[in-house]
């Protein structure tokens, strides 16, 4: 892993979470964006020709290293963590951190663990049993930025996954939205 990705997952982790004010966040430009309740990944690729995924890591995380305020989110069960940067045209937009607990990788959520490049969002959103809540913001101090963050949790099939989203200093959440 390069030391620029260690960096965004480092500051991601020490993010402060805080449930926003979802009326005064609505009225901002990035709001929309730190409110997508639907899939990221399919918001991304709208604003490229190119999408790729690199897998940083995928890693098992046991109950006891759970931060008390993840726990509290999804469960006190042994996780898959998987650790991720969304690219647009080759440039570094989003870093991504989910964890899945091994309750929701049994049964139906079983194929999350062979997701490879796949963007684990085109895949949990073509799932009617699926949906985003739990919707916190964070703004992340790296390097020489302030960057905006958001965690959500994700439902499919009523089983929980944790997702923390660091948006890069490339992401068009820092520029236009680009036409629907």
């Amino acid at each position: 892993m390069s030391d620029l990705n260690h960096t965004y997952l480092e500051a991601l982790q020490q993010a402060r979470w805080e449930r926003p004010d979802i009326a005064a966040l609505k009225r901002t430009a990035e709001g929309s964006w730190l409110l997508e309740s639907h899939s990221m990944t399919a918001r991304l690729k709208r604003h490229c020709q190119d999408f790729d995924v690199d897998v940083l890591q995928v890693y098992q995380l046991t109950p006891d290293k759970l931060a008390e305020h993840e726990a509290a989110l999804i469960g006190q069960e042994a996780c898959v963590v998987r650790e991720v940067v969304l690219k647009g045209d080759g440039k570094p937009w989003l870093c991504a951190r989910t964890l899945m607990p091994a309750s929701t990788l049994e049964g139906q959520g079983g194929h999350l663990h062979a997701l490879g490049t796949e963007p684990l969002g085109q895949h949990v959103f073509k799932q009617r049993a699926s949906r985003r809540d739990a919707i916190e913001t964070a703004h992340v101090p790296c390097l020489s930025h302030q960057l905006y963050a958001r965690r959500s949790r994700l439902w499919l099939h009523h089983r929980p996954m944790l997702v923390a989203e660091l948006f890069l200093p490339n992401s068009p959440l820092y520029g236009k939205e680009a036409p629907a």
